[in-house]
């Protein structure tokens, strides 16, 4: 969600910057649009690395001991910390 919240304000700060020709004498326009434009960029980058954090990895490692018969190792390694697998 927030990759796409990222591209609308990056997208809207644009058009106020490059598409909207009106003088205002209250606020700059051109200064609003290029502040969403970095907080769109900044949204989308934190989304992005929201998103690669909560990927998970697990692996399991079987050996055979005719001895002590068959052991298992497993590692997991969790980033996102929900709880969920």
């Amino acid at each position: 969600m927030s990759i796409g919240t990222g591209i609308v304000l990056f997208v809207i700060g644009a058009i106020l910057v490059f598409a909207v020709n009106v003088e205002v004498d209250v606020v700059n326009l051109d200064m609003i649009g290029y502040i969403l434009m970095g907080a769109g960029a900044l949204v989308f980058l934190i989304g992005i690395v929201l998103m690669l954090k909560r990927r998970s990895t697990e692996s399991t490692v079987r050996t055979v001991d005719p001895v002590a018969g068959e052991r298992v190792t497993r590692s997991e390694t969790r980033s996102s910390g929900d709880g969920t697998v």
